[in-house]
């Protein structure tokens, strides 16, 4: 066993005396050439006593009689020319005298000068830390935000980041009540230290603080000295304005299943077909349907060893719920195990001892029905989870298998076609795509009828409302409202908790009936980017997980639906993924890698800077209906503000596609001002809370769409300028500053900018723009560039223009 150089040095105690006496009477060995030792070293030893030293003998017996003879030996050998090499703590003397018996005594690998040096190393690590620990920290805020919400209450925001990130450090909040006011006349709270996957992300409010007015300032102070005052904005923008006087809107009037929601938006087409047409997506689901299942003991106890089930071979619906089996006791000694099939009844005749007592086993029933070919045409059998089978059977009447659904007969039990409602008045791939659905999650009621209510809101309003017209006339817009349409069935007939779809991957040990709501694959980590199979966290490989991923990427045909859209009509630039609940609005990146929390790449300053503002307008929408404001905390990449979620649909359309594309958790927390509480709606609230949801979320629907629309008109070019905020004798520190989202390219060599020329990127997460620091007189060089496309100044970054910005950041003269 070989030991590191750290821990060789532990081995640094003296010989004791009798060992010495010992060395003295050791007998020659073989007679190699002494090595001396070097000069350096050997004044070292000889002032500081024991040494690691290095010792080289002839084979493993010279190793032996060392360790007979009771040397120190370090557990370390290794083979080196002329012999073995170990390592032992000697004295000066004992090192002499081991000479003087022959013994190859080398160099000293460590010696007391190098244990005074580790214990001074220490000395210094520990003051460093000691100053560390009381050092005061820098603050940097990150947003500071008040807003109103339902009942126009008011809310105040508040994130800081701090260079403390020890579990410690406690930040306290302090805010105004308005103009002219005193700096803590608003109130004072600590702040929640906020983590994710092991990492310190930032101090924040747990939740939104309630407040009883508009604060202006916000101060805020660490235990380890920081401080920091950042003025407090208003988060979201003013009211919309209210729709024309013809403006119709409120279509739905309760939840619909899934085939309630296909036929409303085929029915929508059929009434609207010079702007709106259905489009069949490729890719049928397996369908509402299960193979129909018996299960024969009760699976607990000591009768676990006695259970077993059956599943039919076809799907219930198709003649698997009129199998039935029977387990029989013949009533008679010495009986054999049997099985008879007659039509789709199965009997088996257990199996009697010479007293007449049933012995057949569950393993033995099993493999009876199993090993009948006309029985195993019909189903098969097995054993109940970790059933040995060694339990004996009790006869059972005649079963019906089932497969359990609950779903009236108007829910077709055959593969789903799935179908998006194409709105447009040019739909030949001219105009800018929006992709908006719903519904990835069954249970997520709320998400359907929002997409019908957009859709219908579009078509109805389309003849006599001016800013509708112009949505429909300039954006080719899909709207599929429901993704998941089987486990939506599932999930509003017998099981309402069902997230998933309904495809049961699981072997035999998890496929019994009693985990019949634990089987499916969540569609929203069935996607290809940063999946599960990737390393990424949030999904589950296990088949009864609620975040199973499936079997592979893409597995499932509802989810290469969404891919094939986005393939088949490659002018979808944006996208709208509509969840339930908590009141979220987010965008990629979605997944990380637990270790070192490694994001899928994060999206440019640029893009990052059109997410923000985007969200403005869309969320200032969402709070038109009724008030409701999602909070700034619960804005930015789902990484940030929820958790990762491996292979989900907006990840696949960004990285994949370029599409921007955005997550919406409707049903935003209640504030109760009575209780001074929050209250969570839940995925399928009272129609009544429900309803209004769909109402609000539609408005931000119809936002994204204004978003899209203004992105397709875009022809204005954006405006920069470089802000230097700092500079002294020995370097400056400068950032640009640009009039709308956009990326900024720059040179600091004096060559010009393209767009493979460095990017102007984020300080940090949720800190917008880096600042950029020269440690000499330095000419830059730049343009800006925005999403759509347009160039500062009619530059011509592949070409020879020379009309970029420029400008000299002049250092002062040093003294």
């Amino acid at each position: 066993m070989s030991s590191s150089p750290r821990r060789a040095r532990l081995y640094t105690a003296a010989l004791s005396l009798p060992l010495v006496f010992a060395l003295n009477a050791l007998p020659a060995l073989a007679d190699p050439a002494p090595s001396p030792v070097p000069p350096d070293r050997a004044s070292t030893t000889a002032q500081n006593g024991v040494a690691l030293m290095r010792v080289v003998v002839a084979d493993q017996s010279g190793v032996d009689r060392l360790a007979a003879l009771g040397v120190d030996l370090a557990e370390y050998t290794k083979p080196v020319d002329g012999g073995i090499e170990v390592h032992a703590v000697l004295s000066p003397e004992e090192a002499r005298s081991l000479r003087d018996q022959g013994f190859d005594v080398r160099d000293a690998i460590s010696d007391q000068s190098d244990h005074a040096a580790n214990l001074a190393e220490r000395r210094q690590a520990l003051a460093t830390a000691s100053a560390d620990a009381v050092a005061t920290d820098t603050l940097t805020s990150l947003r500071a935000e008040w807003f109103t919400s339902l009942d126009d209450q008011r809310f105040l925001s508040v994130e800081v980041k701090t260079t403390a990130t020890d579990a410690q450090t406690v930040l306290t909040a302090t805010w105004d009540s308005g103009p002219g006011t005193a700096p803590d006349s608003g109130g004072t709270a600590t702040m929640s230290r906020f983590t994710d996957a092991g990492q310190y992300m930032y101090h924040r409010f747990s939740s939104p603080l309630p407040i009883t007015a508009t604060p202006t300032k916000v101060t805020v102070t660490s235990n380890r000295g920081g401080s920091i005052t950042v003025p407090v904005t208003k988060w979201l923008g003013e009211p919309r304005k209210a729709p024309g006087k013809h403006y119709v809107q409120d279509f739905v009037d309760h939840y619909m299943d899934p085939t309630e929601l296909t036929d409303r938006i085929v029915s929508l087409s059929a009434e609207f077909p010079k702007i709106s047409e259905i489009v069949d997506l490729p890719y049928k689901t397996n369908g509402y349907r299960r193979h129909a299942q018996a299960q024969f003991g009760t699976g607990s106890g000591s009768a676990l060893a006695s259970t077993f089930y059956v599943t039919s071979k076809a799907y219930g619906s198709e003649g698997g719920n009129d199998v039935g089996v029977a387990l029989v006791n013949p009533g008679t000694a010495s009986a054999p195990l049997s099985v008879a099939v007659n039509g789709k009844d199965v009997v088996v005749g257990l199996a009697t001892d010479a007293s007449g007592a049933v012995t057949s086993t569950a393993s033995q029933v099993v493999a009876a029905l199993n090993g009948d070919s006309a029985a195993s045409a019909l189903l098969t059998a097995a054993l109940y989870r970790t059933s040995t089978g060694a339990g004996v059977v009790a006869a059972a009447p005649a079963t019906k298998l089932t497969d359990g659904l609950k779903a009236p007969a108007s829910v077709s039990r055959q593969p789903f076609q799935m179908k998006a409602l194409r709105i447009g008045k040019a739909r030949n791939g001219s105009k800018t795509g929006v992709f908006l659905y719903c519904q990835e999650h069954a249970r997520e009621w709320v998400t359907s009828i929002t997409c019908v209510e957009t859709a219908e809101r579009l078509l109805r309003n389309y003849a006599h409302d001016a800013d509708t017209k112009k949505l429909v006339d300039d954006l080719d817009i899909f709207i599929v409202p429901t993704i998941n349409p089987d486990g939506g069935h599932y999930s509003m007939y017998d099981y309402n908790m069902q997230r998933r779809n309904m495809v049961n991957y699981c072997a035999a040990d998890g496929s019994d009936p009693g985990r019949r709501n634990s089987w499916g694959v969540d569609l929203n980590r069935n996607f290809s980017v940063g999946s599960v199979y990737d390393g990424f966290n949030g999904g589950s490989t296990a088949c009864t997980s609620d975040t199973f991923a499936g079997p592979s990427e893409l597995s499932e045909p509802e989810t290469r639906n969404e891919v094939w859209l986005t393939e088949k009509f490659p002018n979808i630039k944006f996208a709208m993924n509509t969840h339930s609940y908590g009141g979220y609005f987010m965008w990629p990146p979605g997944a990380y890698k637990t270790a070192g929390r490694e994001t899928l790449p994060r999206t440019d300053l640029g893009t990052e800077e059109y997410f923000w503002n985007a969200s403005n307008h869309i969320l200032s929408a969402v709070q038109g209906w009724r008030g409701t404001a999602i909070w700034p905390g619960r804005t930015g990449p789902v990484v940030d503000v929820l958790y990762s979620a491996a292979g989900n649909s907006a990840d696949e359309f960004w990285y994949n596609k370029g599409i921007i594309g955005w997550d919406f958790e409707v049903g935003a927390d209640i504030y109760d001002q009575a209780t001074k509480q929050y209250r969570a709606v839940g995925f399928q609230p009272p129609f009544e809370e429900g309803h209004e949801e769909a109402m609000e979320f539609s408005n931000g629907q119809i936002g994204i769409l204004e978003v899209a629309r203004a992105y397709d008109k875009d022809k204005q070019r954006p405006g920069s300028k470089l802000v230097v905020t700092d500079k002294s004798a020995g370097s400056a520190t400068f950032t640009f500053s640009v009039d709308e989202p956009a990326n900024v390219y720059y040179t600091l060599d004096g060559s010009r900018p393209t767009l493979t020329s460095p990017k102007l990127t984020s300080a940090g997460m949720r800190e917008g723009a880096a600042k950029i620091t020269v440690d000499k007189t330095t000419e830059v060089h730049w343009f800006a560039m925005d999403l759509a496309g347009n160039i500062e100044k009619n530059y011509k970054p592949d070409g020879n223009g020379k009309n970029y910005n420029k400008q000299t950041i002049q250092l002062p003269t040093r003294p």
